[in-house]
């Protein structure tokens, strides 16, 4: 390996947090002077795999209940799809990655680990392997040509290695996020620039990149809280709920409707508290910010894991019923010694460097297989 080196991080758009994470990670690594390309594993497979990589948003979207039967399976299993199907899609896959030849492949979902893992096992190409585990624990991340684990938080690390992930090559960096969360700003200066009173209590409701979820009755229960409340709703990039959401809250001076934006961390340490679906990259954007989540509306499967985990760790609550979400604001506004307890909690998870532990760790392991040859 010599010179500097080649870095290839696969992703997918299969969730924001994939993408959020692939970049961090090259960013933390073009801080430590080394260069990393960032790239969309399906652009390297067969168009065929493509349509069936996609497939699951159909389940998702129409029949909840059979997506959450089949998640649970791939959960389990120690492939998320057929072998040979994989091994077929993945060809495509393997000449590009003998071509740009690699001293390190980083895949930051279970499907890409699993692609790249293939590659290793029958392209006749070798590279150092790293899979990043986002709060999507799944037994087939556990390939035996993964050289490293990059884990959220040490107890997924150990649910790797209850499934064969051996304990030395699990690392609990924390999820890599952008690393203009390592310095949040003031939090009194955020609230002027960005317009929110200094002793309102502002409550950051996020909707997902894409918008999804029940936006109108989230507002409908906030509203039946006793206490005076700030809402920011943000909508993603779905203009159509974002308009929809601005009309329906009209007359309410107290609801904000933002679409995109690019300082999610200037809200998030303006805020008191966030109301979000719980994936992992916006639950880990809130532990930076000191924010605690109440997780509404999860995806099947995995998302509902994550909501237990939250819910273990201390760092917020999950709200199964959308009737509960007023009663568990108004007890949190009543008791705000609690409130202030899962505040101080979500701070002592924080892991805002993740990004750079996690690109020194595979730093490290390069210089270490380099030492060896």
């Amino acid at each position: 390996m010599p010179g500097q080196p080649r870095i290839l991080i696969l992703s997918t758009p299969h969730g924001a947090a994939h993408q959020r994470a692939a970049f961090a990670l090259q960013k933390a690594f073009r801080d430590l002077g080394v260069e990393a390309a960032v790239d969309d594993v399906r652009q390297h497979t067969t168009p065929w795999f493509r349509a069936y990589y996609d497939s699951y948003v159909i389940p998702l979207a129409l029949w909840p209940g059979l997506w959450r039967w089949i998640e649970s399976k791939q959960h389990q299993a120690e492939s998320t799809g057929p072998g040979w199907l994989y091994r077929s899609g993945a060809r495509p896959l393997a000449r590009y990655i003998r071509q740009y030849a690699p001293d390190a492949v980083i895949a930051t979902e279970v499907g890409a680990c699993e692609l790249a893992a293939l590659c290793k096992r029958h392209g006749n190409v070798d590279f150092t392997l790293v899979g990043v585990e986002l709060m999507d624990f799944n037994r087939a991340w556990v390939q035996p040509e993964v050289d490293l684990f990059l884990t959220t938080h040490e107890d997924l690390g150990a649910e790797l290695v209850s499934v064969g992930a051996a304990p030395s090559r699990v690392v609990a960096t924390g999820q890599p996020i952008d690393p203009i969360f390592a310095s949040p700003p003031d939090r009194t200066a955020i609230r002027e620039k960005l317009g929110v009173k200094p002793d309102a209590v502002q409550i950051l409701v996020t909707l997902g990149s894409q918008g999804f979820g029940r936006p109108e009755l989230i507002v409908s229960e906030i509203l039946k809280v006793p206490h005076p409340l700030d809402v920011v709703m943000m909508t993603g990039r779905n203009r159509r709920v974002k308009e929809r959401l601005q009309k329906y809250c009209a007359r309410m001076p107290q609801v904000r409707v933002l679409g995109w934006l690019d300082n999610m961390h200037e809200w998030m340490a303006a805020s008191d508290l966030m109301i979000s679906k719980p994936g992992g990259g916006t639950l880990n954007e809130g532990f930076a910010c000191g924010l605690p989540m109440l997780a509404f509306n999860p995806l099947p499967g995995n998302e509902e894991r994550t909501c237990r985990w939250i819910e273990e760790w201390g760092a917020g609550l999950w709200i199964r019923k959308p009737e509960d979400l007023a009663p568990t604001l108004t007890s949190l506004l009543d008791n705000r010694s609690r409130l202030d307890a899962l505040r101080n909690q979500v701070g002592r998870l924080a892991r805002p460097h993740a990004a750079r532990e996690g690109a020194l760790a595979v730093l490290k392991l390069l210089g270490e297989k380099a030492g060896t040859l």
